[in-house]
C-alpha cells in the first residue's frame, strides 16, 4: 500500500458485528492503539457501558443488502473488520440448518460488495476453522481447504464461510480489491456466549461447573466421549492478531486467508478437567456418549502466520481463569440476554 493508504489513528474503522465476543476485543484492541474514528454495528446484543468518544454505535441488520448499502453509502468507511455471523455450537448448527447459511452467507455477501462499492481501502473478513474438511490432516494448512467432506453437524455454517473466502478473493482478482481473509480457531474469552442451548463447548463448560457447584451437584454431563482434540485461543489474542495484519499485509502477501491459533491443543476430557479445577467444582464428570462428538481432531497450522511475525500470548489455563473471572462478574446480565 502507498502511504497515504496505511491505517493511521484517523482512519474511519467499521467494524461489523461490535457487540460480540470478537467485535468487542477487536474494539478494545483499537481503542488501545488510538485509532479514533470507529463505528461499529449491532443487532440483538446492544451496547452497554459508557462509550469512548473515538467510538459510536449502530443497529444494523446486515442480513438487508439495501440498509448494508445505505450504511456503508453514508458512512463512507475506509477500513472494514467483518466480524458478524450467526454463531453456534453443535446443537444450535444442527437445529437451525438452513438459518446459519442463510444468515451468515447474506451478511458475508452484503457487507465484502458494498466494501467494493464504495471503494474501501481494505477489508479483513473472520471465517472459522470449520471450513476444514472432518478429517483433513492434522495440523491443518490453508492449502487443506476444499480437500474433502465437511463435518455434517457444521456443514452449513462452514459453507458460507468457505462462500466468504472466495468472495473476497475473487473480487480481489476482478476489481483489485484488498480483501484479506483469516480463519480462526475455537474462540474464548469476555462476553462469549454461555447460553446452554447454543454456546460452544468451553463456555458451556464454564456455565455448567459453575452452576453445579453452587448447587452443590454430585455431577456434571458432558456430550460425546471427551476423546476429540480441540484448539482455544483467547479471542484477546485474536484481535491482536487481526488489527497485525490489517496493518502491515495486504492480501497478495497473505494468500487466499491465514490461519489464526494456538498451534497446540488437548482433548475435550483435558479441558473439562481444567475448566472443573478453575471453577472449583469437586464433583464426577459423566460423559454422555449418546451425544455426537463432532470432529475427531481440529488443530490449525499457524506456520504461515509465524512467518508473518506474529504468536499467541495466553495460555489456556491462564485465559480460561481470567474468562471465568470476568463470568462471574458479568454472569446474570450475559445469561439472561
Amino acid at each position: 500500500m502507498s502511504e497515504e493508504e496505511i491505517m493511521n489513528r484517523e482512519s474511519k474503522i467499521f467494524v461489523a458485528g461490535g457487540t460480540g465476543m470478537v467485535g468487542t476485543a477487536l474494539i478494545k484492541r483499537l481503542l488501545a492503539a488510538g485509532y479514533k474514528n470507529i463505528i461499529a454495528s449491532y443487532h440483538n446484543r446492544q451496547p452497554c457501558g459508557a462509550l469512548d468518544p473515538g467510538l459510536s454505535f449502530q443497529k444494523l441488520d446486515l442480513i438487508r443488502q439495501a440498509d448494508v448499502e445505505a450504511f456503508f453509502e453514508k458512512e463512507r468507511p475506509e477500513y472494514i473488520f467483518l466480524a458478524a455471523a450467526r454463531v453456534g455450537g453443535i446443537l444450535a448448527n444442527s437445529t437451525f440448518k438452513a438459518d446459519f447459511i442463510y444468515e451468515n452467507l447474506m451478511i458475508s455477501s452484503n457487507v465484502i460488495h458494498a466494501a467494493y462499492r464504495i471503494g474501501a481501502i481494505k477489508l479483513l473478513n473472520l471465517g472459522s476453522s470449520c471450513i476444514y474438511p472432518k478429517l483433513a490432516p492434522q495440523p491443518m494448512k490453508e492449502e487443506h481447504l476444499l480437500t474433502g467432506t465437511l463435518e455434517p453437524t457444521n456443514e452449513p455454517y462452514a459453507v458460507a464461510k468457505i462462500a466468504g473466502i472466495k468472495l473476497c478473493r475473487y473480487f480481489n482478482e476482478q476489481y483489485g480489491t484488498n480483501f484479506i481473509s483469516v480463519m480462526p480457531t475455537n474462540l474464548y474469552g469476555p462476553h462469549d456466549n454461555f447460553d446452554l442451548q447454543n454456546s460452544h463447548v468451553l463456555p458451556a463448560m464454564i456455565r455448567k461447573f459453575h452452576e453445579a457447584k453452587g448447587q452443590m451437584a454430585a455431577d456434571v454431563i458432558l456430550w460425546g466421549t471427551g476423546a476429540p482434540c480441540r484448539e482455544f485461543l483467547h479471542v484477546d489474542d485474536l484481535a491482536d492478531a487481526c488489527v497485525f495484519l490489517m496493518e502491515r499485509y495486504d492480501a497478495e502477501q497473505i494468500g487466499e486467508f491465514v490461519n489464526i491459533g494456538m498451534g497446540s491443543d488437548l482433548s475435550i476430557k483435558e479441558l473439562a478437567e481444567m475448566v472443573r479445577r478453575v471453577a472449583g467444582f469437586e464433583g464426577a464428570i459423566v460423559w454422555d456418549k449418546t451425544r455426537p462428538d463432532g470432529t475427531p481432531r481440529k488443530l490449525l497450522d499457524i506456520a504461515r502466520l509465524k512467518a508473518l511475525g506474529w504468536e499467541p500470548k495466553t495460555t489456556l489455563e491462564e485465559g480460561i481463569r481470567t474468562t471465568y473471572e470476568w463470568y462471574l462478574k458479568n454472569v446474570k446480565s450475559e445469561t439472561q440476554r
